[in-house]
């Protein structure tokens, strides 16, 4: 197992708090760039598969993970395009990431009839970065389906 990639931020603070002085961290990061091993809209790309497949995040929560890693809001914006649908104008697997976040949860378990737990589902996907109406509309769905 290697490591992750890194922003091209994480990899300056990186080599800050190694003392290197600011030249060399200029110099290296120009340099892993053209080298193409320091991408930031290669690495927005790389987040975002990584939480479709082991922690399923929504859009908002997406943004604001990758903005805390400084990345370009243009990159940024592109790889959320890349899963976007444009016929809909937003993600097109932003329900489809919400109910792995919330199957992820039940972990098998049957969607409760309770409206307290449900209400608590809903706001456990607002927290993961789903709007209102994306958690509701999963809810419902996953009712439906049961």
């Amino acid at each position: 197992m290697g490591t992750r990639p890194r922003s091209a931020w994480e990899v300056r603070q990186r080599l800050q708090r190694a003392g290197a002085a600011a030249g060399v961290v200029t110099a290296t990061l120009t340099r892993l760039t053209r080298l193409g091993l320091v991408d930031d809209a290669a690495f927005a790309a790389w987040w975002i598969e990584q939480r479709d497949r082991h922690a399923p995040r929504g859009r908002a929560a997406l943004e604001s993970e990758l903005r805390a890693k400084r990345v370009a809001p243009a990159a940024i914006e592109t790889a959320l395009r890349s899963t976007a649908d444009p016929n809909l104008g937003r993600a097109a697997g932003e329900e489809d990431r919400a109910l792995a976040a919330l199957d992820r949860h039940l972990r098998g378990r049957p969607l409760p009839d309770d409206p307290r737990a449900l209400q608590r589902l809903g706001m456990f996907l607002v927290r993961r970065g789903f709007d209102p109406a994306t958690a509701r509309s999963v809810l419902r769905r996953r009712g439906a389906d049961a």
